[in-house]
């Protein structure tokens, strides 16, 4: 089992920046694809940001603003956003995919684990 904390969220102006962490416990996650996913009210679950091997993913609506990055010593995930705008607005998760292979999806079906969220929210 992965037990996945996020941290870091808050209330910011627009234009401002937060970095987001996600500490993972019980199994290291070195190796699995570590996605970031928001969710903002009435509004599905959507894909942000996913690294594994190679170039970190990023969804069009924040390329640019956000960097993904790991730490696998300290077995943690960040997400560092600038420039965040009112419809950033969220709950953020991580989540982690821990099937073998070179894949680092988008799709939040295929992450077997999930933090508990952390609420982003920006005010115009």
């Amino acid at each position: 089992q992965v037990h996945l904390v996020e941290s870091g969220g808050g209330l910011v102006q627009a234009g401002g920046s937060l970095r987001l962490s996600c500490a993972a416990s019980g199994r290291t996650v070195s190796a699995y694809a570590m996605g970031w996913f928001r969710q903002a009210p009435g509004k599905e679950r959507e894909f942000v940001a996913v690294i594994r091997w190679g170039a970190p993913n990023y969804a069009d609506s924040v390329k640019g603003r956000v960097t993904i990055s790991r730490d696998n010593a300290k077995n943690t995930v960040y997400l560092q956003m600038n420039s965040l705008k009112p419809e950033d607005t969220a709950v953020y998760y991580c989540a982690a995919d821990d099937r073998p292979g070179w894949v680092a999806s988008r799709d939040p079906g295929r992450y077997d684990y999930w933090g508990q969220g952390t609420q982003v929210t920006v005010s115009a």
